[in-house]
């Protein structure tokens, strides 16, 4: 989440492999070619080859995220990939920006809870140095207290402009997992306080570079114009003689579904009309219920077209829009407890309790009589649209196989995604709207502008024997 805009390259080259997608008779069966090797190292590289046009997209991805900081040090993962730009023993701050740039290339990094990631793009004839910068961050950083001092106050605006001095903040991704999760490694504000973020020191950088930035914790995607034959060999040349560094045991953050409804209400300062956020436990990743989980959640809260928001937006009228979130990631790339949330703002002449009865309403619905085959059609065509326009981009593509890699540890659940929604049946989102989209299930938080909160009349006085 580094403060930069991800510019890429022209447009042409963002589709580059678009072509190659609609050559084929039919786009739904579109098979990514997908190579995996891994180096003596512990590196995995996966690889897919396309040669529409001379770029490439490059993803390191680290596994480790949010959910694997040091307790005490709230934001700590987050506040480290922003350091992981701010160079090195061998590359001083800014060489890293200024080589794939004067490349024509362009690059960024972001935090989720299980991983973090490095991303890339820029023509296929700037790709050995952007390999030689990665791999030469990956040996070490330039662990000193003023970058250190720097990107703490840098990580400390952000949270101030993203969330501090945002109308409902980060209510609907960082405030209900709080309430929802009951561990610790699930339920921290992974973007960080301030006491943690400054309480940091150099030793804690050192450490955790050290403990979970080794090639053995670290998966290399690349996508675009080269062969897996010349990807391997660069791979093997710039990071093959990186050793391999012991990594700390994950803590068992498995949590099971909750089982009694949790509600709170907040006041906000800044916004104008009240919201909610409503999240249930989702299935875990890899169960037979995943899959339709991710397409009962399309179905419910995806576009104009979707249950929720015909129901609340434009039925009821009850909302003034509908959204849903899968944490911070998306509904495949997760590797422990995540949430499915549904936030919309509503209409100051309504409440939390109606919104949320028009919610239950549209569950049972789909619950009691699933959905119908044309509109059941309608959503998985339009998730397979989205999942092939994503794969289309050579960044997007090489940073996908590398998260799926990571999290499920085969690159080709790429490929079988596209079966998995194809296959979803009436019947499996009547028994995932049963089992996850249940009130015991759901944890709500009402989000209230501080003027409406002070108009609410007091509580009339108990009367008196």
């Amino acid at each position: 989440m580094r403060t930069r805009h991800l510019m890429l390259l022209l447009a042409g080259l963002m589709l580059a492999s678009a072509a190659q997608a609609a050559e084929k008779a039919n786009p739904d069966a579109w098979e990514l070619p997908i190579a995996t090797k891994t180096l003596d190292n512990g590196l995995t590289v996966v690889v897919s080859e396309d040669h529409s046009a001379p770029v490439v997209g490059v993803s390191v991805v680290y596994h480790v995220g949010m959910r694997l900081e040091p307790r005490d040090r709230t934001g700590f993962a987050h506040l480290f990939e922003h350091l992981m730009f701010e160079g090195t023993p061998n590359a001083k701050e800014g060489v890293f920006d200024r080589v794939i740039t004067g490349g024509g290339g362009r690059n960024n990094g972001s935090t989720r809870a299980d991983f973090t990631n490095y991303i890339e793009t820029a023509p296929v004839s700037a790709l050995e140095p952007i390999l030689w910068l990665e791999a030469d961050r990956m040996k070490t950083l330039d662990f000193n207290p003023v970058t250190l001092k720097n990107q703490q106050d840098v990580v400390k605006e952000e949270i101030r402009v993203n969330v501090k001095n945002q109308p409902y903040g980060g209510f609907m991704w960082i405030d209900i997992g709080q309430q929802a999760f009951q561990k610790w490694e699930n339920n921290h504000d992974g973007y960080g306080s301030f006491e943690d973020l400054e309480t940091a020191s150099l030793e804690d950088v050192a450490a955790f570079h050290r403990d979970y930035y080794g090639p053995n914790n670290a998966v290399l995607g690349i996508a675009g114009d080269i062969t897996p034959e010349q990807a391997f060999a660069l791979a093997e040349k710039y990071f093959g003689d990186i050793p391999a560094r012991a990594t700390p045991p994950a803590p068992d953050y498995r949590e099971g579904l909750n089982t009694a409804e949790k509600r709170v209400q907040q006041s906000d300062a800044l916004a104008q009309v009240p919201a909610i956020a409503a999240a249930w436990k989702m299935p875990d990743r890899g169960s037979k219920d995943q899959a339709p989980m991710a397409v009962l959640g399309s179905l419910l809260a995806n576009g104009d077209a979707s249950r929720l928001y015909q129901g609340l937006v434009k039925g009821r009228e009850l909302a003034l829009n509908v959204e849903s979130l899968y944490g911070l990631t998306s509904e495949w790339e997760y590797d422990g407890p995540t949430l499915f949330t549904v936030f919309a703002l509503y209409k100051p002449t309504t409440d939390a309790d109606a919104v949320l009865a028009a919610i239950d309403e549209e569950i049972a619905k789909v619950a009691s009589d699933g959905v119908d085959d044309a509109t059941l059609q309608r959503v998985k065509t339009q998730m397979l649209a989205d999942w092939y326009d994503g794969m289309e981009m050579f960044l997007s593509r090489a940073d996908t196989l590398a998260k799926l890699q990571t999290l499920w540890g085969d690159a080709n659940v790429a490929n079988e995604i596209p079966s998995w929604i194809s296959a979803v049946t009436s019947e499996d989102i009547q028994r995932v709207a049963k089992t996850y989209l249940t009130k015991d299930n759901r944890t709500v938080i009402d989000r209230k502008p501080v003027a409406m909160l002070q108009a609410q009349p007091a509580a009339a006085p108990a009367a008196k024997n």
